[in-house]
């Protein structure tokens, strides 16, 4: 099957979007299937040569949200390569330019389109719209406007299915959460390693370590974990707050205010390949985001072997089970108590911690790539029984 992927963002981007393309697009070719991909050109995306991918010049629309980007010409070279490698299918990722794209390429090939919705939208609408209840139906009508000019939709998640079943989207809606290599994540960096990153961050050797690692957004909620730790009792635990972002310099200052300072850590971004070490380098991995449509880092974190610590969300149904593998907390007491419960007990951490291997399992790459190709199979017979019955009307009504 030839498979055009559309994305805004891509390589060497880093974010959950392009970790779900990524994989899709790795396992997809591991069948034998002619995957291509069209984007938008990232900084640095062209020292990154792919005959496979079509880059569309674009420019920065940082001002509405930090890293976007629109296309700044109508993508006509690349728009005609596409077409005469002719797709069978197109798998669109975001709503804004390459969707425009994607569009264009379905109406004159006459080929379905089908879309992954990985952003919930309304937690996004203080970087566009000062009034959060216009923003929100702003989201709604423009989600369903954009669906309804595809063939089936792809919810990362339950929560995000019963939230477009709620705009009222019209299209076939699948429940397929994002696959990833767990191969990867079951790597152990070991010993040596964790004790010079520890050395490096100066946490003492017998320190609880509560790793949050993430993108540094408002709508990310990470205040909310400073908040939390510094409720908990013990002296010996630090918060190591890994990634970048936009709110990085007001939750510095949060901290310092919380009086936490000596007991956070700040990282800053961290090369995707390092990652694991940060993993491996926690006892337990937290977050308060309710932002999600499902969250990879959070898989990342059970397939290594972490128990979590959660704000209770829908997204996490699938992921994190109460008393298995962590816990789904709703209140900054519920969190301190969790917390202290897992410093007070290893062997409870510890059982925990298998426990997110056995459920990370399920979250596999290869189980993502199987079920998405089904929905491409159901979708071009659909569609092609639709267009052969629309033909069979449009003769009758000429004879």
């Amino acid at each position: 099957m030839k498979i055009l992927i559309a994305t805004d963002w891509y390589s060497p981007t880093v974010n959950g979007v392009v970790t779900s393309v990524l994989n899709l697009k790795k396992e997809l070719l591991k069948k034998g299937h002619d995957v291509r991909v069209l984007t938008l050109e990232q900084n640095c995306s062209l020292a990154y040569p792919d005959d496979t991918v079509y880059y569309v010049p674009s420019v920065s629309a940082g001002k509405i949200y930090p890293e976007a980007r629109f296309m700044r010409t109508m993508g006509g070279a690349e728009v005609k390569e596409i077409l005469a490698w002719h797709p069978d299918i197109i798998h669109t990722n975001f709503e804004f330019s390459t969707f425009a794209l994607a569009q264009r390429i379905a109406k004159q090939l006459h080929i379905p389109i089908v879309h992954t919705y990985h952003t919930v939208y309304e937690d996004y609408t203080h970087y566009f719209s000062p009034n959060r209840a216009f923003g929100k139906i702003t989201v709604r009508r423009l989600s369903k406007k954009i669906l309804s000019k595809t063939n089936a939709v792809i919810a990362p998640s339950e929560k995000v299915k019963n939230l477009l079943e709620s705009y009222a989207v019209g299209m076939p809606i699948y429940t397929i959460p994002t696959g990833i290599d767990l191969k990867i994540y079951a790597e152990q960096v070991g010993k040596k390693r964790i004790d010079e990153l520890k050395r490096q961050l100066a946490i003492p050797e017998n320190d609880f370590v509560v790793l949050s690692l993430g993108r540094l957004a408002k709508e990310k909620n990470v205040d909310e974990l400073i908040q939390n730790v510094a409720e908990v009792g013990s002296g010996k635990i630090k918060l190591v707050i890994a990634g970048d972002g936009p709110d990085r310099e007001r939750l510095e200052n949060l901290a310092k205010e919380c009086g936490m300072a000596d007991k956070i850590i700040f990282t800053g971004m961290i090369e995707p390949e390092k990652v694991n070490e940060y993993y491996q380098l926690a006892d337990v991995f937290v977050s308060a985001s309710t932002s999600e449509t499902q969250g990879l880092t959070y898989i990342e974190a059970i397939a290594n072997g972490l128990p979590t610590v959660c704000r209770k969300d829908a997204c996490l149904d699938a992921i994190i089970f109460d008393e298995q593998n962590g816990k789904q907390y709703e209140d900054r007491k519920e969190f301190a108590e969790f917390l202290e419960r897992l410093m007070d007990n290893p062997d409870l951490k510890n059982e925990m911690g298998k426990s997110s291997r056995r459920i990370a399992a399920s979250f596999s790459a290869v189980a993502f790539a199987d079920q998405v190709l089904e929905i491409y199979s159901e979708t071009l017979q659909r569609y092609n029984q639709e267009m052969a019955f629309e033909k069979k009307e449009a003769v009758g009504m000429i004879l």
